[in-house]
Protein backbone atom coordinates (compact mmCIF):
# COMPACT_ATOMS: atom_id res chain seq x y z
CA UNK A 1 0.00 0.00 0.00
CA UNK A 2 2.97 2.44 1.10
CA UNK A 3 4.48 1.88 -2.44
CA UNK A 4 1.59 2.34 -4.18
CA UNK A 5 1.21 6.06 -2.51
CA UNK A 6 4.58 6.70 -2.70
CA UNK A 7 4.20 5.77 -6.86
CA UNK A 8 0.87 8.08 -6.88
CA UNK A 9 2.62 10.97 -5.34
CA UNK A 10 5.84 10.90 -7.60
CA UNK A 11 3.01 11.29 -10.59
CA UNK A 12 1.17 14.17 -9.38
CA UNK A 13 4.52 15.59 -8.40
CA UNK A 14 5.79 15.21 -11.65
CA UNK A 15 2.74 16.62 -13.56
CA UNK A 16 2.50 19.48 -11.46
CA UNK A 17 5.99 20.44 -11.67
CA UNK A 18 5.70 19.50 -15.25
CA UNK A 19 7.32 23.13 -17.26
CA UNK A 20 4.65 23.04 -20.60
CA UNK A 21 2.35 22.66 -17.66
CA UNK A 22 3.63 25.91 -15.18
CA UNK A 23 4.12 27.02 -18.66
CA UNK A 24 0.22 27.07 -19.07
CA UNK A 25 -0.78 28.51 -16.44
CA UNK A 26 1.63 31.99 -16.75
CA UNK A 27 0.10 32.33 -19.83
CA UNK A 28 -3.15 32.17 -18.62
CA UNK A 29 -2.16 34.50 -15.85
CA UNK A 30 -0.50 36.96 -18.41
CA UNK A 31 -3.55 36.86 -20.79
CA UNK A 32 -6.86 35.41 -18.79
CA UNK A 33 -9.36 37.75 -20.72
CA UNK A 34 -7.71 36.17 -24.16
CA UNK A 35 -7.70 33.22 -22.81
CA UNK A 36 -11.48 32.70 -21.51
CA UNK A 37 -12.30 34.76 -24.93
CA UNK A 38 -10.70 32.21 -26.99
CA UNK A 39 -12.19 29.17 -24.77
CA UNK A 40 -15.45 31.04 -25.91
CA UNK A 41 -14.96 31.36 -29.53
CA UNK A 42 -14.33 28.08 -29.79
CA UNK A 43 -16.76 26.73 -28.16
CA UNK A 44 -19.52 29.18 -29.29
CA UNK A 45 -18.15 27.86 -33.00
CA UNK A 46 -18.62 24.32 -32.27
CA UNK A 47 -20.14 22.49 -29.48
CA UNK A 48 -22.53 25.34 -28.77
CA UNK A 49 -24.22 25.27 -31.98
CA UNK A 50 -24.12 21.53 -32.03
CA UNK A 51 -25.92 20.87 -29.30
CA UNK A 52 -28.87 24.15 -30.66
CA UNK A 53 -29.19 22.04 -33.79
CA UNK A 54 -31.63 19.96 -32.53
CA UNK A 55 -34.49 22.43 -31.40
CA UNK A 56 -36.88 23.80 -33.56
CA UNK A 57 -35.54 25.33 -37.04
CA UNK A 58 -36.37 29.13 -36.97
CA UNK A 59 -35.79 29.55 -33.40
CA UNK A 60 -32.29 27.23 -33.96
CA UNK A 61 -31.55 29.15 -36.58
CA UNK A 62 -31.36 32.53 -33.83
CA UNK A 63 -29.78 30.66 -31.29
CA UNK A 64 -26.90 29.28 -33.75
CA UNK A 65 -26.60 32.59 -35.52
CA UNK A 66 -26.50 34.37 -31.52
CA UNK A 67 -23.59 31.86 -30.82
CA UNK A 68 -21.32 32.40 -33.61
CA UNK A 69 -21.72 36.14 -33.51
CA UNK A 70 -21.48 36.62 -30.18
CA UNK A 71 -17.99 34.69 -29.87
CA UNK A 72 -16.36 36.22 -33.06
CA UNK A 73 -17.02 39.37 -31.71
CA UNK A 74 -16.05 38.70 -28.06
CA UNK A 75 -12.95 37.57 -29.29
CA UNK A 76 -12.22 40.37 -31.52
CA UNK A 77 -12.77 43.42 -28.65
CA UNK A 78 -10.41 41.44 -26.90
CA UNK A 79 -8.23 41.22 -28.65
CA UNK A 80 -8.15 44.65 -29.29
CA UNK A 81 -8.67 46.09 -25.78
CA UNK A 82 -7.27 43.40 -23.37
CA UNK A 83 -3.97 42.78 -25.23
CA UNK A 84 -3.08 46.04 -24.52
CA UNK A 85 -3.85 45.86 -21.12
CA UNK A 86 -2.08 42.70 -20.42
CA UNK A 87 1.13 43.20 -22.29
CA UNK A 88 1.06 46.73 -20.06
CA UNK A 89 0.91 44.83 -16.38
CA UNK A 90 3.77 42.70 -17.93
CA UNK A 91 5.73 45.25 -18.59
CA UNK A 92 5.69 46.85 -15.24
CA UNK A 93 5.98 42.73 -13.64
CA UNK A 94 9.27 42.97 -15.64
CA UNK A 95 10.99 46.78 -14.62
CA UNK A 96 8.34 48.12 -11.48
CA UNK A 97 11.48 50.45 -11.20
CA UNK A 98 10.77 52.03 -14.61
CA UNK A 99 6.85 52.54 -13.91
CA UNK A 100 5.99 52.72 -10.50
CA UNK A 101 7.68 55.26 -7.84
CA UNK A 102 6.93 54.10 -4.31
CA UNK A 103 5.39 50.37 -4.89
CA UNK A 104 8.65 48.57 -5.64
CA UNK A 105 7.70 45.85 -2.75
CA UNK A 106 4.42 46.01 -3.76
CA UNK A 107 4.66 44.53 -6.65
CA UNK A 108 4.58 40.41 -6.40
CA UNK A 109 2.74 40.40 -3.21
CA UNK A 110 -1.08 39.29 -3.13
CA UNK A 111 -2.62 42.45 -3.35
CA UNK A 112 -0.66 43.84 -6.50
CA UNK A 113 -1.65 40.42 -8.29
CA UNK A 114 -5.56 41.27 -7.13
CA UNK A 115 -5.33 44.84 -9.01
CA UNK A 116 -3.67 43.57 -11.65
CA UNK A 117 -6.19 40.83 -12.32
CA UNK A 118 -8.67 43.49 -12.22
CA UNK A 119 -6.98 45.13 -14.74
CA UNK A 120 -7.09 42.52 -17.28
CA UNK A 121 -9.85 40.58 -16.69
CA UNK A 122 -12.04 44.23 -16.53
CA UNK A 123 -11.59 44.33 -19.99
CA UNK A 124 -14.64 41.85 -20.69
CA UNK A 125 -16.90 43.44 -18.58
CA UNK A 126 -15.71 47.11 -20.21
CA UNK A 127 -16.50 45.69 -23.41
CA UNK A 128 -19.87 44.16 -22.78
CA UNK A 129 -22.24 46.87 -23.66
CA UNK A 130 -20.55 47.67 -27.38
CA UNK A 131 -20.15 43.77 -27.67
CA UNK A 132 -24.17 42.88 -27.12
CA UNK A 133 -25.46 45.58 -29.43
CA UNK A 134 -22.58 44.58 -32.37
CA UNK A 135 -24.21 41.37 -32.04
CA UNK A 136 -27.42 42.00 -32.00
CA UNK A 137 -26.36 43.98 -35.46
CA UNK A 138 -24.75 40.99 -37.16
CA UNK A 139 -27.13 38.51 -36.28
CA UNK A 140 -29.65 38.84 -39.11
CA UNK A 141 -26.85 39.02 -41.36
CA UNK A 142 -25.49 35.91 -40.68
CA UNK A 143 -28.72 34.35 -40.35
CA UNK A 144 -29.33 35.29 -43.78
CA UNK A 145 -25.74 34.06 -45.08
CA UNK A 146 -25.86 30.70 -42.87
CA UNK A 147 -29.45 29.69 -43.74
CA UNK A 148 -30.93 31.24 -46.96
CA UNK A 149 -28.26 32.24 -49.10
CA UNK A 150 -25.58 29.38 -49.62
CA UNK A 151 -23.59 30.96 -51.58
CA UNK A 152 -19.81 32.38 -50.51
CA UNK A 153 -19.62 35.82 -51.18
CA UNK A 154 -17.69 38.54 -49.59
CA UNK A 155 -19.59 38.60 -46.77
CA UNK A 156 -19.61 35.03 -46.03
CA UNK A 157 -19.27 33.48 -42.05
CA UNK A 158 -16.09 32.28 -43.40
CA UNK A 159 -14.18 35.16 -44.41
CA UNK A 160 -16.15 36.91 -41.29
CA UNK A 161 -14.16 34.64 -38.96
CA UNK A 162 -11.02 35.13 -40.91
CA UNK A 163 -10.60 38.64 -41.59
CA UNK A 164 -8.82 39.26 -37.84
CA UNK A 165 -6.58 36.36 -38.77
CA UNK A 166 -5.56 38.40 -41.94
CA UNK A 167 -5.12 41.73 -39.64
CA UNK A 168 -2.15 42.18 -37.24
CA UNK A 169 -2.23 44.51 -34.94
CA UNK A 170 1.00 45.77 -32.85
CA UNK A 171 0.32 45.98 -29.07
CA UNK A 172 3.72 46.36 -28.13
CA UNK A 173 6.42 49.07 -27.81
CA UNK A 174 5.11 52.80 -27.41
CA UNK A 175 1.12 52.10 -26.42
CA UNK A 176 2.40 48.97 -23.99
CA UNK A 177 5.04 51.36 -21.94
CA UNK A 178 2.71 54.55 -22.44
CA UNK A 179 -0.54 52.45 -21.06
CA UNK A 180 2.13 50.55 -18.42
CA UNK A 181 2.74 54.58 -17.00
CA UNK A 182 -0.82 55.18 -16.35
CA UNK A 183 -1.72 51.78 -14.86
CA UNK A 184 1.35 52.41 -12.94
CA UNK A 185 -0.05 55.56 -11.35
CA UNK A 186 -3.11 53.94 -10.45
CA UNK A 187 -0.91 51.19 -8.48
CA UNK A 188 0.83 53.72 -6.90
CA UNK A 189 -2.42 55.21 -5.51
CA UNK A 190 -2.60 54.46 -1.66
CA UNK A 191 -6.35 53.99 -1.86
CA UNK A 192 -5.74 51.50 -4.81
CA UNK A 193 -3.17 49.50 -2.54
CA UNK A 194 -5.06 49.57 1.18
CA UNK A 195 -8.47 48.39 -0.88
CA UNK A 196 -6.22 45.68 -2.71
CA UNK A 197 -5.02 44.53 0.90
CA UNK A 198 -8.02 44.78 2.26
CA UNK A 199 -9.28 42.18 -0.26
CA UNK A 200 -6.27 40.36 -1.03
CA UNK A 201 -7.35 37.00 0.22
CA UNK A 202 -10.61 37.23 -2.34
CA UNK A 203 -8.27 36.60 -5.39
CA UNK A 204 -8.92 33.18 -5.82
CA UNK A 205 -12.80 34.59 -6.47
CA UNK A 206 -11.94 37.40 -8.74
CA UNK A 207 -12.01 35.82 -11.80
CA UNK A 208 -15.31 34.14 -10.97
CA UNK A 209 -16.97 37.43 -10.01
CA UNK A 210 -15.84 39.24 -12.96
CA UNK A 211 -17.00 37.07 -15.12
CA UNK A 212 -20.51 36.72 -13.38
CA UNK A 213 -21.09 40.59 -13.76
CA UNK A 214 -19.89 40.86 -17.01
CA UNK A 215 -22.15 37.54 -17.82
CA UNK A 216 -25.22 39.94 -16.72
CA UNK A 217 -24.27 43.02 -18.12
CA UNK A 218 -24.04 40.54 -21.68
CA UNK A 219 -27.69 39.38 -20.71
CA UNK A 220 -29.35 42.55 -20.24
CA UNK A 221 -27.82 44.77 -22.98
CA UNK A 222 -28.55 41.82 -25.45
CA UNK A 223 -32.37 41.71 -24.09
CA UNK A 224 -32.69 45.14 -24.49
CA UNK A 225 -31.18 45.90 -27.93
CA UNK A 226 -32.70 42.62 -28.99
CA UNK A 227 -36.38 44.59 -28.05
CA UNK A 228 -35.34 47.59 -30.02
CA UNK A 229 -33.85 45.89 -33.14
CA UNK A 230 -36.02 46.38 -36.53
CA UNK A 231 -34.05 43.65 -38.23
CA UNK A 232 -34.98 40.64 -36.13
CA UNK A 233 -38.77 38.89 -36.22
CA UNK A 234 -40.92 40.05 -33.69
CA UNK A 235 -42.24 36.68 -33.20
CA UNK A 236 -38.76 35.99 -32.77
CA UNK A 237 -37.73 38.33 -30.31
CA UNK A 238 -38.70 36.82 -26.99
CA UNK A 239 -37.61 33.45 -27.87
CA UNK A 240 -33.97 34.89 -28.10
CA UNK A 241 -34.60 37.01 -24.71
CA UNK A 242 -35.73 33.75 -23.00
CA UNK A 243 -32.70 32.15 -24.42
CA UNK A 244 -30.10 34.29 -22.99
CA UNK A 245 -31.83 35.16 -19.83
CA UNK A 246 -32.17 31.23 -18.56
CA UNK A 247 -28.56 30.47 -20.30
CA UNK A 248 -27.09 33.03 -17.95
CA UNK A 249 -29.45 32.48 -15.02
CA UNK A 250 -28.61 29.22 -14.73
CA UNK A 251 -24.55 29.24 -15.66
CA UNK A 252 -23.97 31.43 -12.71
CA UNK A 253 -26.27 29.50 -10.42
CA UNK A 254 -24.57 26.45 -11.63
CA UNK A 255 -21.20 27.53 -11.92
CA UNK A 256 -21.52 29.39 -7.93
CA UNK A 257 -22.74 25.98 -7.30
CA UNK A 258 -20.64 23.67 -8.35
CA UNK A 259 -17.36 25.98 -7.47
CA UNK A 260 -18.81 25.62 -3.46
CA UNK A 261 -18.96 21.98 -3.82
CA UNK A 262 -14.87 21.53 -5.30
CA UNK A 263 -13.84 24.26 -2.52
CA UNK A 264 -12.59 22.27 -0.23
CA UNK A 265 -11.20 19.73 -3.17
CA UNK A 266 -9.10 23.22 -5.21
CA UNK A 267 -7.93 24.74 -1.82
CA UNK A 268 -6.42 21.30 -1.13
CA UNK A 269 -4.98 21.06 -4.64
CA UNK A 270 -3.71 24.50 -4.68
CA UNK A 271 -1.91 24.17 -0.93
CA UNK A 272 -0.14 21.05 -2.95
CA UNK A 273 1.14 22.91 -5.74
CA UNK A 274 2.09 25.62 -3.32
CA UNK A 275 4.00 23.20 -1.59
CA UNK A 276 5.73 21.28 -4.93
CA UNK A 277 6.92 24.75 -6.34
CA UNK A 278 7.23 26.33 -3.04
CA UNK A 279 10.95 27.64 -4.37
CA UNK A 280 9.92 28.67 -8.02
CA UNK A 281 9.65 32.35 -7.83
CA UNK A 282 6.69 32.27 -10.34
CA UNK A 283 4.84 30.24 -8.12
CA UNK A 284 2.11 33.34 -7.41
CA UNK A 285 1.22 33.74 -11.53
CA UNK A 286 0.68 29.94 -11.61
CA UNK A 287 -1.67 29.92 -8.76
CA UNK A 288 -3.42 33.19 -10.46
CA UNK A 289 -3.33 31.06 -13.71
CA UNK A 290 -5.32 28.24 -11.57
CA UNK A 291 -7.33 30.63 -10.08
CA UNK A 292 -8.07 32.02 -13.67
CA UNK A 293 -8.42 28.44 -15.06
CA UNK A 294 -11.16 27.21 -12.64
CA UNK A 295 -13.89 29.02 -13.28
CA UNK A 296 -13.66 29.59 -17.19
CA UNK A 297 -13.84 25.49 -17.63
CA UNK A 298 -16.66 25.90 -15.45
CA UNK A 299 -18.90 28.47 -16.93
CA UNK A 300 -17.51 27.29 -20.36
CA UNK A 301 -18.43 24.06 -19.62
CA UNK A 302 -22.25 24.78 -18.57
CA UNK A 303 -23.38 27.83 -20.78
CA UNK A 304 -21.73 25.95 -24.07
CA UNK A 305 -21.75 22.10 -24.01
CA UNK A 306 -24.75 21.64 -21.11
CA UNK A 307 -27.40 24.52 -21.45
CA UNK A 308 -28.29 24.80 -24.89
CA UNK A 309 -30.47 22.45 -26.06
CA UNK A 310 -32.52 23.06 -22.36
CA UNK A 311 -32.57 26.87 -22.46
CA UNK A 312 -33.47 26.98 -26.28
CA UNK A 313 -36.46 24.13 -25.46
CA UNK A 314 -37.73 26.12 -22.66
CA UNK A 315 -37.63 29.37 -24.34
CA UNK A 316 -39.62 28.28 -27.22
CA UNK A 317 -42.01 26.26 -24.02
CA UNK A 318 -42.05 30.15 -22.70
CA UNK A 319 -42.70 31.96 -25.77
CA UNK A 320 -45.40 29.33 -27.01
CA UNK A 321 -47.17 29.73 -23.69
CA UNK A 322 -46.91 33.66 -23.71
CA UNK A 323 -48.51 33.61 -27.23
CA UNK A 324 -51.05 31.44 -25.75
CA UNK A 325 -51.88 33.36 -22.79
CA UNK A 326 -52.04 36.28 -24.99
CA UNK A 327 -54.30 35.24 -28.20
CA UNK A 328 -57.14 33.90 -24.85
CA UNK A 329 -56.77 37.15 -23.93
CA UNK A 330 -57.31 38.54 -26.76
CA UNK A 331 -59.84 36.60 -28.21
Amino acid sequence: MNIKKISQNNITTRILKNKTFLNGLEKISEHGTSFSAGTSLLMSLTVRPLAIYSTEKENKQYAISNSICSGIIKFGMVEAIALPIENAVKHIDKKPKLFLKNSENFVGTRAYKLVTQLFKLGAGFITAVPKSILTIALIPILMDKLFFNKKQNKNSPQEITNKPKNKKVDFTGNLSEKLAKNLGKIIDNPKVQNFAKKYENKDKDIAKHITAGTDILLTSTFAFQTQRSNKIKENRKKALIYNNVISTAITLLGGYGIDKLIKNKTSKFIDKFKQINATDPKLNKYIEGLNILRPAIIFAGIYYGILPIFSTFMAEKIDKYIEKHNTKIGA
